[in-house]
């Protein structure tokens, strides 16, 4: 479906094409969305395939592609991550793997998120103490590193453990991921006779203390099944927002949940949203598809679903809705799951909504701001400066928009140089028309970085854009935040449980955050770098020369000028230049 200006409004597919169409044309009891989709149609095109799986494949490419506002959207289209251990090799890793299964060696997963990912990488070195750490880190240690100390590694890079041994480590581990614990715990608990047999009361004892924190593991993972894998899918549909809940069940046990918040437009009842989400979901990307999809509703395209999913996979998929016993527990709990979600979802939008609502009142503004922005800056002692901005809509942080500023050439430590400049950067880009200017701009600061803010909308003629700051009180603690008008100077204390107030509090902690986290990247990023690096006519072949011939960093900058000359590739004039740039105060 075509909009005027030949952009694309929707598509769908259709089993039969009449009865789709016309059921958004009829006179009566259509949604207000499909309303305004059908208002703004002007053509239709249409493609015939060989069957409702070719149609529906085809739907789902072209959803990828082209993005039309009124399908079902969904932010989140990373692929599942998985846990590798790697083969081939006499010392094995155990790793984090993303998207396509490139590397050599047994996948396990797939997991809902890379925290539960990590989660378990960090269980399988506390239990296991296989090596995690890449392979030229491995093959270039000369001895062992901070996993090896803190007893999270057994050491392979420098010979601490036999290839024997360390390949058991990698086989229970294995066995772990499969889920065979306890097969583990049976074993170890030989070794242990055994070592204790032996006289050998240490290892005895490493090994029973790795019985029990794999017993501690055991019992904190939920079982509810004994095998079988399966997504588990809840979805929950309310004025305002959608909610899909995924339950991920592998080898009969949930390994974790995720929420989805797919942007709904024409879809309407939970079947339909459920049939575009799975769509979309396990077709449109490389994910992992199931053995059996267990669904809290009925589809209608179920069989043209179930071929399409069994046509990527190359096995068959059963896509149900009528389950038993801890089935139906997981169907239960996934929708369960799903209708909380929403309900927090919706109060937390009411919840802001009436945030702007006390803000528009306490500013005294003829309308609901639309677009705040909020500058901070960041530095350690005049180290490394920047300024951040971030931006707020009427749903909350909008960071797609968020910006931060590297401040250069002001004196070390001004913040009101370094925001007056950050000011002029952002507002003299809005000014042309690179962006949107914000209904109130918010000043992480006091009168001076107010005044700073003035200054830079004076001077480019913007006088649209209402400025307040928001300044620590005596005791600088939340909730006694002093407001300062930029218009006439004046301080404001609101009651510390004001929403306009707790909103001010989120967009300056937010800015804060974003300034910090801007300041240590930039700061990290210049204490990495040689001081070699920024001095003209030195480029690669010149550093590596210089650090043969002196050995580091810190010997050259004990150098004198005609010590510096000796190298074979650095002449008298250069050898002055470098001098100046290391020794800048002489």
């Amino acid at each position: 479906m075509f909009d005027a200006e030949d952009g694309i409004l929707y598509v769908g597919k259709a089993r039969n094409l009449k009865n789709r169409v016309s059921s958004y044309f009829r006179a009566s009891g259509l949604t207000t969305k499909t309303i305004a989709l059908v208002s703004k149609i002007a053509r239709i095109e249409v493609t015939i395939t060989n069957s409702e799986t070719e149609a529906l494949l085809l739907e789902q490419n072209l959803i990828k592609e082209l993005r039309p506002p009124y399908n079902i959207l969904l932010r989140d289209d990373k692929s599942y991550p998985y846990i590798l251990i790697t083969e081939k090799e006499t010392y094995p890793a155990v790793r984090f793997q993303r998207g396509a299964k490139k590397g050599k060696g047994r996948f396990f997963g797939p997991f809902p998120s890379g925290g539960a990912v990590r989660e378990s990488l960090n269980l399988m070195q506390k239990v296991f103490l296989i090596r995690q750490c890449d392979d030229s880190f491995f093959r270039n240690r000369s001895r062992p590193c901070l996993q090896y100390q803190i007893k999270r590694c057994s050491g392979p890079c420098v010979g601490m453990i036999s290839p024997e041994e360390y390949q058991r480590d990698v086989r229970h581990a294995t066995m772990f991921l499969e889920g065979r614990n306890q097969a583990v715990m049976d074993e170890l608990g030989k070794q242990m006779d055994d070592a204790s047999a032996r006289l050998e009361f240490e290892k005895a004892a490493e090994i029973r203390d790795q019985i029990s924190r794999l017993r501690q593991v055991q019992e904190q993972q939920y079982v509810s099944g004994m095998s079988g894998d399966a997504d588990v899918l809840g979805c929950a549909i309310q004025a305002g927002g959608t909610v899909v809940h995924g339950l991920f069940v592998r080898q009969g046990r949930v390994i974790g949940s995720k929420v989805y918040h797919p942007r709904v437009s024409v879809e309407d009842s939970p079947p339909d949203v459920l049939s575009a989400f799975i769509a979309q979901f396990y077709l449109g990307g490389a994910r992992e598809i199931p053995d059996s999809l267990i669904l809290s509703f009925e589809l209608d395209d179920r069989e043209a679903l179930e071929g399409a999913l069994a046509a990527k996979r190359g096995r068959a998929v059963n896509i149900t809705h009528k389950v038993r016993a801890e089935r139906a527990g997981w169907q239960r709990l996934a929708q369960t799951n799903a209708e909380q979600q929403l309900a927090s979802h919706l109060a937390s939008k009411q919840s802001i909504h009436g945030r702007y609502l006390a803000l528009q009142d306490l500013l005294g503004l003829d309308h609901l701001p639309e677009r705040l922005e909020c500058f901070d800056i960041s530095h350690s002692s005049g180290e490394a400066t920047v300024a951040s901005c971030v931006v707020f809509d009427r749903n909350g942080p909008l960071k797609s928009d968020y910006r931060t500023f590297n401040i250069e050439d002001i004196t070390a430590g001004d913040d009101y140089a370094a925001m007056h400049q950050a000011l002029t950067r952002r507002y003299t880009r809005l000014k042309k028309g690179e962006g949107k200017l914000p209904d109130l701009l918010v000043i992480d600061g006091g009168k001076g970085q107010v005044a700073q803010a003035m200054d830079v909308l004076q001077s480019l003629q913007i006088t649209e854009v209402l400025v307040i700051g928001i300044a620590k009180g005596p005791t600088r603690k939340a909730g006694f935040e002093v407001l300062i008008s930029g218009e006439t100077g004046d301080e404001q204390v609101l009651q510390s449980d004001s929403p306009a107030l707790h909103l001010l509090q989120h967009i300056r902690d937010e800015a804060h955050r974003f300034a910090i986290t801007g300041h240590r990247a930039r700061r990290g990023k210049a204490r990495r770098q040689s001081k070699l690096e920024g001095i003209p006519g030195i480029g690669p072949k010149r550093r590596r020369e210089l650090l043969r011939y002196f050995g580091s960093v810190r010997d050259i900058e004990s150098a004198s000028i005609e010590e510096i000359a000796k190298v074979s590739t650095i002449s008298r004039a250069l050898a002055e230049e470098i001098y100046a740039a290391l020794h800048p105060e002489r």
